[in-house]
């Protein structure tokens, strides 16, 4: 009788991948998800930005469009290096009276939107006053702050705080106010006073809104700015681009709107950095978020 022998060489089965090693494949996942997307929020702006500024540059060369009407990008970046010096120096002055608005705002601002919140008699007199207020046109009241605070650094600042604490007050109340009613009682059913509720439950479901509205703020701050330094600046890139629109020098004009631009995006990323690193969780929920609807 002949010997059946199993057959040699034979690889077996794989083991089945235990859970931590699916954690790990998932968290790998996430992580290049999230590297892909952050790439690609740089990468999208930069080439739909350079695709712009070659339409423009070619047109501007095609049609032969004069130079004080609208320079090709070319002549503002050569008008950017002969200048850098001078758009160095006034940007440090429009830096600060940016920067002193805006904290003024947050300054200001939350602790009114506290207010408003925790005193309804208080809402009630002051919210409608709030909203009626922005009806006023902020150019319109920037000649009485040069009027009553001269020409130097503070009437700029008022400017700025005026035109940007409006969202600052306004999110961080909608934010105190919009948090689900059983969060409130479950922290009270578990013996969490009135203070703590406010800083463990409250507080912290309300940044994401507080954020949100420093971001608006901070770019009103650069039009407050701008705006203070048109009425009665004396330096600032608002009163250089008052110069340059006066000698028609519409390169140099271009050149101050690029400076503030830029200067308008780093405060823009600083206060995005802030809240990233203050609120490391809801930034990746916000980029997973913009991933999914894509």
């Amino acid at each position: 009788m002949t010997e059946i022998t199993e057959p040699t060489g034979i690889v077996g089965k794989p083991a089945a991948p235990s859970t931590e090693e699916i954690e790990q494949g998932l968290q790998r996942g996430r992580a290049q998800g999230l590297r892909r997307d952050r790439t690609r929020a740089v990468l999208y702006p930069i080439g739909s930005l350079a695709a712009a500024l070659a339409v423009w540059e070619a047109a501007a060369r095609l049609v032969r469009i004069p130079v004080f009407l609208l320079p090709p990008p070319s002549v503002i970046a050569e008008a950017m290096y002969l200048n850098a010096g001078l758009l160095m120096r006034e940007s440090v002055a429009t830096t600060i009276e940016i920067a002193l608005g805006f904290g003024l705002s947050v300054a200001v601002g939350i602790p009114l939107a506290l207010a408003i919140f925790l005193w309804p008699p208080f809402a009630r007199t002051l919210y409608p006053l709030l909203i009626s207020s922005q009806a006023v046109p902020k150019v319109a009241v920037a000649p009485l702050f040069i009027v009553w605070f001269g020409l130097g650094l503070l009437p700029k600042v008022l400017i700025a705080f005026l035109i940007a604490f409006f969202p600052v007050v306004i999110n961080t109340a909608m934010g105190l106010a919009a948090i689900e009613p059983e969060k409130v009682y479950l922290a009270r059913s578990m013996g969490l006073g009135a203070l703590a509720t406010f800083f463990k439950i409250r507080l912290p479901n309300a940044l994401p809104s507080i954020f949100a509205g420093l971001k608006i703020s901070i770019t009103l701050a650069v039009v407050g700015a701008v705006v203070g330094e048109f009425v009665g600046g004396q330096g600032g890139l608002g009163y250089l681009l008052l110069i340059a629109n006066g000698s028609m020098d519409t390169a140099l004009l271009f050149a101050g709107l690029v400076a503030l631009t830029l200067l308008g995006i780093v405060f823009f990323a600083l206060v995005v950095l802030v809240e990233r690193l203050i609120l490391p969780a809801h930034a990746v929920a916000g980029t997973a978020a913009a991933r999914e609807s894509m």
